[in-house]
């Protein structure tokens, strides 16, 4: 996913930028090849704008070993206009990526949520933790209201952190994929540190409310799973650059 920052299309526009993302497992014995049609394919067809997109290896989870190509955030009525056959994006697709994969893989639209995400200054993206949430039936409105009081806390004694919530537009009950939240980070070393989470919300909400936000938390989610991303600008059409625009 995701991902990078919410980009505006336009204040009186109803669209919404959206991530379209593809776990690629490419063959073990022609990952050398993968590669290098990879990135000629993006760096030709996907450099930027809209369809500008980032490539990710996946080194935790069930994914590890794959790549995550992310393009986005494009509203959905630029999916329609996409580089395709006619532009020689297909054939170079089959032709320089696609015959070095596996067959197995999935992909996935993840809208940007804006009011609840951070991006307060511009960054090159390195490495990503991506959390994905399952969200109990008719749970989002309630889960989204946790979200928010997560933000709170951040805004008032977080100030610092980057981190992106996204939501996913064709989620299945089966696949338990409804609600990512990606954050940033530069080595593992950060794993070890704890930011007082616990401690800063009951600041902002009170004694207790910590263990009652959990509570909650999960009285309306199934469980999670979470995943290491490491940028690869080797692969990738873009450079990975975040330029979080002034508001007005």
């Amino acid at each position: 996913m995701l991902l990078l920052p919410i980009l505006a299309i336009g204040q009186n526009s109803t669209e919404y930028g959206v991530f379209e993302n593809a776990v690629l497992t490419p063959n073990p014995a022609q990952v050398t090849q993968f590669e290098a049609g990879l990135a000629a394919h993006n760096k030709k067809y996907h450099a930027e704008g809209a369809y500008g997109a980032d490539v990710f290896w996946i080194s935790s989870g069930p994914n590890t070993g794959s790549y995550l190509w992310s393009m986005g955030p494009t509203p959905w009525s630029a999916m329609d206009k996409r580089p395709a056959q006619k532009d020689g994006h297909d054939a170079d697709w089959t032709n320089n990526v696609l015959k070095y994969m596996m067959p197995e893989g999935a992909q996935t639209y993840w809208k940007a949520i804006p009011e609840a995400s951070r991006f307060t200054k511009n960054m090159t993206i390195k490495n990503l933790v991506v959390d994905i949430y399952d969200v109990k039936r008719g749970k989002m409105k309630d889960a989204m209201a946790l979200v928010e009081k997560i933000h709170k806390v951040y805004t008032e004694k977080l100030p610092n952190e980057t981190y992106g919530i996204y939501t996913n537009e064709f989620s299945s009950t089966k696949e338990g994929k409804d609600l990512a939240v990606v954050s940033f980070y530069e080595n593992m070393g950060e794993f070890s540190q704890n930011n007082g989470m616990d401690k800063k919300f009951d600041e902002v909400y009170g004694n207790g409310s910590w263990d009652q936000f959990l509570k909650d938390w999960y009285n309306v989610t199934d469980g999670s799973e979470s995943e290491l991303w490491v940028f690869r600008a080797d692969l990738s059409g873009t450079n990975g650059e975040i330029n979080v625009a002034p508001k007005k």
